[in-house]
């Protein structure tokens, strides 16, 4: 048991320190800059990465199992995974369309982004490439969804300053805000090497 929550563990802060879908690969940038300027959104979007990048993960460990020794399989990965997320969204949509309404009005709004960007389907190459354990899988969709949440209080942390006044306005906006995730994940990827 301990084995097991050792892998988890490992695996779910490789994906928010070490793997962190934003700053190491840049994927879902675009999500956390759209978040950044509609802080409203931002806990149910993270909530929603950190639900699906773990829920799918789960279902991405075992079509790796069951499906990679099969002669096409990684012609069709991309596919697959993206089924998942599918399946994920649509199930979970429905069953809370049925069972939670109210909820329902609040989320749908912004559910299709915190399912269908990169980091989401990023977190699953990335987890399928380095293999190992359930538990592994697990751990870093884990993982995968809260250094995404790390990097969405970062960027919306540093919103207000960046669009600032101070900021010439040729780098106010998109420009400074790349700059800034630019310099984040370069000096978290200085601690690695």
């Amino acid at each position: 048991m301990a084995t097991v929550f050792t892998r988890m563990l490992t695996a779910a802060l490789l994906g928010i320190f070490i793997e962190n879908a934003a700053f190491e690969h840049a994927l879902g940038v675009n999500v956390l800059l759209y978040t950044a300027r509609k802080k409203e959104n931002l806990i149910g979007i993270f909530i929603g990465v950190i639900y699906v990048t773990t829920l799918s993960s789960m279902l991405t460990c075992l079509t790796d199992r069951y499906f990679s020794a099969w002669e096409y399989y990684n012609i069709l990965i991309p596919f697959i995974y993206i089924f998942i997320m599918a399946a994920v969204y649509l199930l979970t949509l429905l069953a809370v369309y049925k069972f939670l309404p109210s909820l329902f009005r609040r989320v749908k709004k912004y559910v299709h982004l915190s399912v269908f960007n990169c980091a989401v389907l990023g977190a699953l190459f990335v987890q399928s490439n380095i293999g190992g354990t359930f538990a592994s899988y697990v751990g870093y969709g884990l993982g995968t969804g809260l250094g995404f949440l790390l990097a969405g209080y970062l960027l919306g942390a540093a919103s207000s300053r960046l669009n600032s006044e101070s900021v010439p306005a040729a780098f106010r906006g998109m420009p400074i805000m790349l700059i800034y995730v630019g310099v984040i994940s370069l000096a978290l990827s200085s601690f690695w090497t």
